[in-house]
């Protein structure tokens, strides 16, 4: 029993120490115990805001200046991962660019990237990414009006433009005026206009295109504005914009193409006229006829612009010495296409955004009208769809243009892209001319655009 009650003690002596002991450890591994304060845990850190503000209207000489704007909300300095990608506006990767900058505690800084090799002219997209956050994705331009798009016109170009001007000018334009009351004043008529035009195919009947003409009333002639429209939209309700009466210091035409705006458009969506229905028959305007260099749609459409001008010089009020175009867009390219192809010379055009420029290049860049084109091409193999749009690629057309020129481009415009917009203005034989870029915006007219272009026209009035 001794024995028994000694080996109990000592179990016991053993377990009461064994306890004590572990007990007084420090925790294991930085546990933390009951009595530590709770404000010796590091609270969690807030994310970098990042942002990248707009440099050098995002144009640059030879290498970009992208300046990555950070900001550490936290009361220690921060890491900041910084990555650049550049790809071409082709989709061709350029360089990517990887840095770390150290952000101070509740402070900010500017991180200015660049690209260790100068790039060719064109068009670039930089994505900004900052610690596997995008900061901005846009499209920069190094040295635009230096990009080479080469003129693709085939042999025959300038006889085919020709045979087409032959075809309009046998036909009697038959222009009908009906006057709108509700727009005219003492100081300018405003009229809808209604002239023939070529027909769609060789053996066709001439076709019916219409326009808003206001004519000043003083008897004395005027400078000559034409003013074309950008695509249209089918089952369009929007009214087409229309001159009022009150300016009467020029003569203007508001004209609409075959199967666009006014001619698309029914009695209720127009000012009152006293006409039916004005309807749209060619479906898809650019896959109308496509491939048929005869009939295709832009080759009566240009005709068309063609034929607006020489409406306006049978009027007495106009001065054709003084004559302007302007359009943004589709209307962009109609300014192109008839400085280039009028039997009467242009003072000055505005083109903005412009729409049918280097087909080669634009279809690699942006799906629509490639996707559209591709869709209707039948048997034409590339290089035979490129020959036939060749006719009517406005960086073709732009080498017969001798007048003034400004022109803008939206730099991340994904509907007419600022390489599309550079191929006919870079193509102008003129010295007289330059290009405004707005490196925000897309496809879209700037507000400041209409005081620039009549400011540009003004001071090449006589």
């Amino acid at each position: 029993k001794l024995k028994k009650m000694k080996k109990l003690f000592i179990l016991f002596t053993t377990l009461v120490f064994t306890t004590t002991m572990m007990a007084s450890c420090e925790p294991i591994n930085g546990g933390v115990t009951p009595e530590e304060p709770k404000d010796s845990i590091p609270a969690q850190l807030e994310p970098l805001k990042q942002s990248v503000p707009v440099t050098d209207n995002w144009v640059f000489d030879s290498k970009p200046s992208i300046t990555i704007h950070i900001e550490n909300p936290n009361a220690i300095a921060q890491t900041a991962a910084i990555t650049v990608r550049i790809i071409s506006d082709l989709k061709k990767n350029v360089v990517t660019i990887e840095q770390n900058e150290e952000i101070p505690a509740n402070g900010s800084k500017d991180v200015v990237i660049t690209t260790p090799e100068t790039l060719a002219p064109g068009f670039y997209r930089a994505n900004c990414i900052v610690n596997n956050k995008g900061a901005r994705n846009f499209i920069f331009g190094i040295s635009p009006e230096k990009i080479v798009s080469a003129p693709d016109k085939q042999d025959d170009f300038d006889e085919y433009w020709t045979a087409a001007k032959e075809q309009l000018a046998a036909l009697d334009m038959n222009a009908q005026l009906t006057e709108l009351p509700t727009k005219s004043t003492t100081k300018r008529k405003v009229y809808l206009v209604e002239l023939q035009s070529v027909p769609d195919s060789p053996d066709g009947d001439p076709v019916i295109v219409r326009g808003y003409y206001a004519e000043p009333q003083d008897g004395q002639k005027h400078p000559v504005i034409m003013h074309f429209y950008g695509y249209d939209s089918q089952n369009a309700t929007s009214w087409p914009p229309c001159p009022g009466g009150n300016d009467s210091e020029y003569a203007e035409f508001f004209f609409s193409i075959r199967g666009q705006m006014l001619n698309n458009r029914g009695a209720s969506h127009r000012y009152p006229d006293g006409k039916e229905d004005f309807k749209n028959i060619y479906g898809d305007w650019f896959a109308y006829n496509f491939g048929v260099k005869d009939g295709y749609y832009y080759r009566g459409a240009f005709m068309d612009c063609v034929q607006a001008v020489r409406f306006m010089a049978t009027r007495e009020t106009s001065d054709m010495t003084q004559l302007f175009a302007e359009g943004s867009s589709q209307g962009g390219a109609l300014s192109y296409a008839v400085a280039a192809l009028s039997d009467y010379p242009f003072t000055a055009i505005a083109p903005c955004v412009a729409f049918l420029g280097d087909f080669p290049d634009y279809f690699n860049i942006v799906s629509w009208p490639a996707e559209t084109a591709k869709a209707n091409k039948g048997s034409m193999t590339d290089e035979e769809m490129y020959a036939f749009l060749s006719y009517f690629d406005t960086k073709n057309l732009a080498t017969r243009i001798s007048c003034a020129v400004i022109a803008c481009s939206g730099l991340q415009d994904g509907t007419c892209p600022p390489h599309t917009n550079l191929a006919p203005f870079n193509n102008l034989p003129t010295e007289d001319k330059v290009i405004y870029y707005y490196p925000e915006m897309g496809h879209e007219i700037p507000s400041d655009w209409n005081k620039k272009i009549m400011n540009f026209f003004k001071e090449r009035m006589k």
